[in-house]
């Protein structure tokens, strides 16, 4: 089981690389190791868990963030009409996207970063993902709103991209006008 132990933080060189393919069919390993991320997702986000095991609420996870540089991600997050996406994928893949931004109100942050960073994180409205689920199915996803943006947050991961990377470094908190706030 994943705890935050395992997890590194910024600043380690794994999270600034861009990760590997992941070979399909996926080795048992692998999938032991993409199965470990959903169930830390999964257990970050039950109270009981969380506390006894001493884990940060998380929604998604990337395979760098433990330290193995391979792509893959696990998803775990409800949008605002309660529908649940939780996916565990190998190579992950943004396919298309809308040219219209969003962005979440309150920032973002990630199990990787111990500090707050202020300001807003542009991504896009909309995506279209594809991978490999762990039983070796081929899916595509339409993704908007919360879901979108982690998935996004997801992937940069797999590309030694930091969330705080996208913020304007002039003005933390500028955004263009057109682009939709997202609530969590």
């Amino acid at each position: 089981m994943i705890t935050m132990k395992d997890i590194i933080r910024e600043g380690h060189p794994t999270l600034k690389k861009p990760a590997e393919e992941v070979s399909l069919p996926a080795s048992k390993e692998d999938k032991e190791i993409l199965a470990s991320l959903l169930e830390y997702v999964k257990n970050s986000q039950d109270p009981e868990m969380a506390e006894k095991h001493g884990l940060r609420p998380g929604i998604g996870l990337a395979a760098p963030q433990i330290n193995v540089s391979k792509r893959m991600i696990a998803v775990h997050v409800k949008d605002l009409d309660g529908t649940l996406y939780s996916h565990a994928l190998f190579n992950p893949k943004i396919i298309s996207h809308s040219v219209e931004k969003s962005y979440l109100a309150s920032g973002e942050g990630c199990l990787s970063v111990d500090r707050m960073v202020p300001g807003y994180v542009p991504r896009h409205a909309r995506i279209k993902v594809t991978g490999t689920a762990l039983d070796g199915e081929k899916i595509t996803l339409k993704l908007k709103g919360l879901p979108a943006i982690v998935f996004q947050h997801e992937i940069d991961h797999l590309n030694g991209i930091m969330f705080y990377d996208h913020i304007d470094k002039e003005d933390p908190f500028t955004i263009s006008e057109d682009a939709i706030i997202i609530e969590r």
